[in-house]
């Protein structure tokens, strides 16, 4: 026969310091880093213009990094800190690196980084395609 939730011992882990269970839920905000939050932003925007242009975005590959790389290649003709766009090649599609510390750097709030990531997509985009930012977005630089 079980016994009633009340009269049940709470266990400890296996030091008796602590409960078994996470202190907070995996689906609060503060079980999400930093990084994890600025991914959850990045897809929402690129979900956001695959609504509207679903021909441009479907092609294109998005990634984010940490950090742009130290040193350019050879075929760039300079280094951007915030993001950059590879253009197709023979096999591989297009592709859009977004470079997550440079970004939050530059941003004062969460409304700065979420316009900034809105931004730096859709000036890659347009470079890509060969088109003016405010085609894909009207709102673009506001």
């Amino acid at each position: 026969m079980s016994r009633a939730p009340w009269k049940s011992r709470v266990y400890r882990n296996r030091h008796g310091r602590g409960v078994r269970t996470p202190m907070f839920g995996v689906r609060l905000p503060q079980y999400r880093t930093s990084s994890g939050q600025f991914d959850d932003m990045v897809a929402a925007q690129i979900k956001r213009l695959a609504a509207a242009w679903p021909q441009l975005v479907q092609t294109v590959q998005f990634a984010v990094e940490d950090v742009p790389p130290p040193q350019p290649v050879d075929w760039q003709s300079g280094s951007d800190t915030t993001s950059q766009s590879f253009a197709a090649g023979h096999g591989t599609p297009a592709r859009i690196v977004l470079y997550r510390m440079a970004l939050q750097m530059q941003a004062d709030d969460r409304m700065e980084l979420q316009w900034a990531i809105r931004d730096e997509l859709v000036s890659r985009l347009a470079e890509l395609y060969g088109r003016r930012p405010e085609e894909i977005d009207p709102d673009w630089g506001m």
